[in-house]
C-alpha cells in the first residue's frame, strides 16, 4: 500500500495538503545526545512514514487518486491538477496495523509484510523527526553516530537500511506549500528515484509506467536526487556502508540525463554506485555473517558506530574520512586493513575511493561528483535520518549479498554467499513475510562519547 500527493510552488492555494479523515499521530522514538562518555541526554523524537505509502484520495471524499500501481486519470490528468484535487491522508493506528511500524521508547521495529484491514503492505521507509512538522537535521562532522541493530530475521534479498539524505528539514513545505515533513514528503537519494508519486508538489504522473513486478508501484518521468550517506545496508548475510555524492547536494527534481538512468548512469547529478566498504567484496569472508564463526555475528544484536573525522579534529575542519566499527558482547571490533590497489585502508577516504574505483573498474564516479567534499557539504547543511526495510524489484538485492553483475568475475563482484537466483521479490515476500528489523538506542555526540565505558578494549582485526 503506497500512495501520494501534489501541487505547484507558485500557487500555494493549489498545494497538496493533508487529509481530514485521520489525525496524524507520529509514533514516538527517543534518542540520545551525548557530550562525553556516559553523559547523554534523552531527546524526544518521533517518526513519520514516507508519503509514498500513504492513502491519497480526492479532497473531501474517499475516491482514490492512486490505486495499486496507477493514477486515477480523472482526478490526476497532470501533476498540477492532481495537487488541486488530492490530499495525502494521516495515520494513527495504521502505523502498526497497516504499515507494521512499532515504536517503543528508543526502539523501532519495522515489519516486512503486514496484512491490514484494507491492504497488504510491503516494507516501509521512515524518517526521524524533531517535532510533528520538522525532520531532525544531524550535523555530524567531528561526531559519531551509534545505534544497535538486529538483522537476525533478514535473509537473502532483504535490506534493513539506516542512512542519511540531504533532505529539507520541512520536507520542502516552505518552498512548495504542500503538507511537508508531517506527511513524509520531500524524499530524495542518490539513485534519483522515479517511483516517488509526488516530487516538489507535483504528481509524477507524466510518462507514468506501472511496475511489471510490483502491484503497488511504478515510475514517472521525474526523479528526486540528493547526496546520500548509507550508514548501514544489511541482512544477516552481508553488510555495507557507502558514501554517495551528488553535484547539487540538496534535493533536486531531475529528468532525462540528469537522473542518470540506463546508459546515462554516470552522466547524471549523482554517483549511483557509491564508494562502499563491504568486507566480503574486500575479500574478507569471516568478518560479518550468521554465527559465532564470524567476528561480527549477525544472529545477535550489533552496536554500530560511525565516525566522521576531520583533518584538525574540530567541528569546522575538513572531513577526511568515515570510520565504522562494531560492539558486540562487550568487545569493539574494528574493520581490518584491506589491500586496495596496492594500498592499505580500513576507513573510507578520497584516497580509498580512488583506489577502490581503480581496482573494481565498475565505473564509480564518487570523486567526479564531489567525493568527500560533497559528503562534507551535506553534513554542514544537515542530514535527515532514514530507517527502512525493503526488497529489490530491480536487482534483487544481489548488489548487497550475492554476485553482481551475475556474470562478472572481476574484483569486487562477489558481495556475499546468496545465490544469484535469490532475492526475487515474489519469493522474498512469501517466504520471509514475518521478517523484521529492529533499530534501537540511537546516540550522537563527540568522538568517543557514545559507546559505554563498560565495553572492553578495542579488538583490532
Amino acid at each position: 500500500m503506497k500512495f501520494a500527493f501534489v501541487g505547484t510552488p507558485l500557487v500555494l492555494v493549489s498545494a497538496q495538503q493533508k487529509g481530514s479523515f485521520t489525525v496524524e499521530r507520529h509514533p514516538e522514538l527517543s534518542w540520545s545526545s551525548c557530550t562525553d562518555l556516559d553523559q547523554c541526554q534523552t531527546q524526544n523524537g518521533k517518526v513519520t512514514i514516507d508519503a509514498n505509502w500513504r492513502w491519497t484520495h480526492k479532497k473531501g471524499d474517499t475516491t482514490n487518486c492512486y490505486t495499486g500501481d496507477d493514477w486515477n486519470p480523472s482526478l490526476c490528468p497532470d501533476g498540477k491538477t492532481c495537487a488541486e484535487n488530492c490530499v495525502v491522508e494521516g495515520a494513527d493506528e495504521e502505523y502498526t496495523n497497516t504499515y507494521g511500524i512499532k515504536a517503543s521508547g528508543s526502539t523501532l521495529q519495522l515489519d516486512f509484510v503486514t496484512t491490514g484491514p484494507y491492504s497488504k503492505n510491503i516494507g516501509s521507509r521512515t524518517y526521524l523527526m524533531k517535532d510533528d512538522n520538522t525532520y531532525n537535521l544531524f550535523h555530524l562532522k567531528n561526531k559519531e553516530f551509534t545505534y544497535t541493530v538486529d538483522d537476525s530475521n533478514l535473509d537473502c534479498g532483504l535490506n534493513g537500511a539506516l542512512y542519511f539524505v540531504q533532505m529539507d528539514a520541512d520536507g520542502g513545505m516552505s518552498k512548495y506549500g504542500h503538507a511537508g515533513a508531517e506527511m513524509g514528503l520531500g524524499y530524495c537519494d542518490a539513485q534519483c528515484p522515479h517511483d516517488l508519486k509526488f516530487i516538489n508538489n507535483e504528481a509524477n504522473v507524466e510518462d507514468w509506467k506501472p511496475s511489471d513486478t510490483d502491484m503497488n508501484s511504478g515510475t514517472g518521468k521525474y526523479g528526486s536526487c540528493c547526496t546520500e550517506l548509507d550508514i548501514w545496508e544489511a541482512n544477516k548475510i552481508s553488510t555495507a556502508y557507502t558514501m554517495h555524492a551528488c553535484t547539487e547536494g540538496g534535493q533536486q527534481r531531475c529528468s532525462g540525463i540528469d537522473c542518470g538512468d540506463g546508459a546515462d548512469r554516470f552522466n547524471g547529478l549523482c554517483d549511483k554506485n557509491g564508494c562502499d566498504m563491504q568486507s566480503y567484496r574486500l575479500k574478507n569472508h569471516t568478518f560479518y555473517g550468521p554465527g559465532p564463526q564470524f567476528l561480527v555475528d549477525s544472529t545477535q544484536p550489533i552496536t554500530v558506530t560511525t565516525q566522521f573525522i576531520t583533518a584538525d579534529g574540530s567541528d569546522h575542519g575538513k572531513l577526511v574520512e568515515v570510520k565504522q566499527f562494531y560492539t558486540q558482547n562487550g568487545k569493539t571490533i574494528q574493520h581490518p586493513f584491506y589491500t586496495v590497489h596496492g594500498n592499505q585502508y580500513n576507513t573510507i577516504s578520497d584516497n580509498y575511493c580512488m583506489d577502490w574505483a581503480a581496482e573494481t573498474r565498475d565505473g564509480s564516479n564518487f570523486e567526479q561528483k564531489g567525493g568527500m567534499g560533497a559528503v562534507e557539504k551535506a553534513l554542514d547543511a544537515g542530514v535527515v535520518l532514514v530507517m527502512s526495510l525493503w526488497d529489490d524489484h530491480t536487482a534483487h538485492m544481489l548488489w548487497l549479498d550475492s554476485t553482481y553483475p551475475t556474470d562478472s568475475v572481476g574484483p569486487g563482484a562477489v558481495r556475499g554467499t546468496c545465490s544469484t537466483a535469490s532475492g526475487v521479490p515474489a519469493d522474498v515476500e512469501s517466504k520471509q513475510s514475518d521478517a523484521h528489523v529492529i533499530f534501537s538506542d540511537i546516540k550522537v555526540g563527540p568522538l568517543g562519547s557514545t559507546i559505554s565505558s563498560a565495553s572492553s578494549p578495542t579488538l583490532v582485526v
